[in-house]
Formats: C-alpha cells, sequence, structure tokens
C-alpha cells in the first residue's frame, strides 16, 4: 500500500479487499512509541453538520509494534 490517509470507508474498504478475511486483525499507534492494540467496536456517529463519521475503537494493547511493521509503515 502507499503512503496515504484513508479517509473514508470505502478507502478502508479498498486497502483491506486483497487481504485473507481469516487474518488477524491489529491497529499500530503512536510512531514515537509503537504500541499493537486490537479493535474493538465499530460505531457510527453525527458530526457537527449531521454527517455520518465511523469510528473504530482500540481495545487492549497487546505488546509492541515488531520492527518489521514499524519498517513497512515508515515509521522507523
Amino acid at each position: 500500500m502507499t503512503d496515504t490517509t484513508i479517509a473514508t470507508v470505502g478507502e478502508l474498504i479498498a486497502a483491506l479487499d486483497h487481504y485473507d478475511p481469516a487474518a488477524p486483525v491489529r491497529l499500530a499507534t503512536q510512531p514515537a512509541y509503537p504500541l499493537e492494540n486490537l479493535l474493538a467496536r465499530v460505531v457510527c456517529t453525527q458530526d457537527r453538520a449531521d454527517q455520518p463519521v465511523v469510528w473504530l475503537g482500540a481495545s487492549d494493547q497487546v505488546g509492541y509494534v515488531p520492527a518489521p511493521v514499524t519498517d513497512a509503515l515508515g515509521w522507523s
């Protein structure tokens, strides 16, 4: 995947489309101190302009992001 921002549900679906649907999903956060989290709930709320916004909630921290992942994310 190229270095880009995913801003819509459609862009997220397209980015995930070529991966195995049974593959585990993790959330990498904090590039300066990379943490690995599970995902929790997915919810939708309205923003100030009354438009829908989908939120991906972080769940439990399962560890630190491995070096090969930080390299692939361009965080090294």
